[in-house]
């Protein structure tokens, strides 16, 4: 079997040398027909040279190989086809969190928003975030409440009918400013009013109403009339009737949250019940209430069983 293969593979050589030689002597062809004739020669020898090479381990070879590429072209398949799937998924999610379909550009997204906001300014409802208070704050209680402007601002945006938000006693060179600065992108440009005026001074008094856990009166509607006050203020001290005092000190009306009228204190490890909740959560309320007219399904979206407080219904 050994000599039958050298002395085919001689055989080759030999022809091979032959026809190039004959190509060569040629004084008829030019460059290209020279290029194209030894191309030929090699290309049909290496044909005539697989033919005489046995077939069957080459066989067994070629089956292997593409068994293993039939094996790796469908992991490929199946890694495209999660990531197709995932990314569905994060659309649909983005879809039913925002309400707002995919094919819109985020340039056509921000100007609704812009016009959404600016709406609300003329015709909307109108909250006040009474920031006269962070001068007995500190750092850290700062860092807090600004973190709870941004949340406020965030859950405003996504809001079919938004509030006009007043940042009112804001000065430009307070720490407050710094805080909301660094920890929050864009502060800047947010859509709202910044005043250093006063909330008691910027607005009729008698459109005003301060909310505060410690007023007598339930919050009953949302009135597109009045100015609804919140009071910037976290104090982990826990300084009682801070607000409502300031309230009265201008006679002003207050307000609380009709939590007592739809909600029952419920049992907890530490005997804890709290109606104090952060100007966000507030927020969440009177936005969810705005939009529902639906009190129990507002404070459901603001008042968490951390606070000891859980609806009627769910009781019943």
């Amino acid at each position: 079997m050994d000599w039958k293969l050298e002395g085919s593979a001689q055989k080759t050589e030999s022809r091979v040398l032959q026809e190039h030689e004959i190509t060569l002597d040629d004084p008829g062809e030019d460059g290209v027909s020279e290029s194209f004739q030894l191309l030929q020669i090699d290309v049909g020898c290496e044909h005539w040279e697989q033919e005489t090479l046995p077939t069957g381990s080459a066989t067994w070879c070629s089956k292997n190989v593409q068994r293993k590429q039939r094996h790796w072209e469908k992991i490929v398949a199946a890694k495209k086809s999660k990531r197709k799937q995932e990314k569905e998924r994060r659309k649909a999610n983005h879809v039913e969190n925002t309400g707002i379909y995919p094919q819109h550009s985020k340039r056509f997204l921000r100007s609704l928003l812009k016009e959404r906001l600016l709406e609300a300014k003329h015709s909307g409802p109108r909250l006040c975030i009474d920031l006269s208070m962070t001068n007995y704050m500190s750092k850290k209680e700062l860092s807090r409440l600004a973190g709870q402007i941004r949340r406020l601002y965030g859950s405003n945006k996504k809001a079919d009918r938004p509030f006009w938000i007043y940042l009112t006693g804001f000065t430009t060179d307070s720490p407050l400013y710094e805080e909301c600065l660094r920890m929050n992108d864009g502060f800047s440009s947010y859509l709202l009013d910044r005043t250093e005026e006063d909330c008691f001074s910027l607005f009729p008094l008698e459109t005003l109403v301060y909310l505060t856990p410690d007023s007598e009166h339930a919050l009953e509607n949302v009135d597109l009339n009045k100015v609804y006050i919140l009071g910037g203020l976290v104090d982990e001290s826990i300084q009682k009737k801070v607000t409502f005092q300031k309230a009265q000190e201008h006679s002003v009306k207050t307000a609380r949250l009709p939590i007592q009228e739809y909600m029952v204190k419920c049992q907890n490890e530490k005997n804890y019940h709290s109606e104090i909740l952060t100007i966000n959560q507030v927020f969440d309320i009177l936005s969810t209430y705005f939009e529902t007219q639906n009190w129990p399904e507002a404070l459901k979206k603001g008042v968490s069983s951390r606070k000891g407080y859980v609806l009627q219904n769910s009781v019943e």
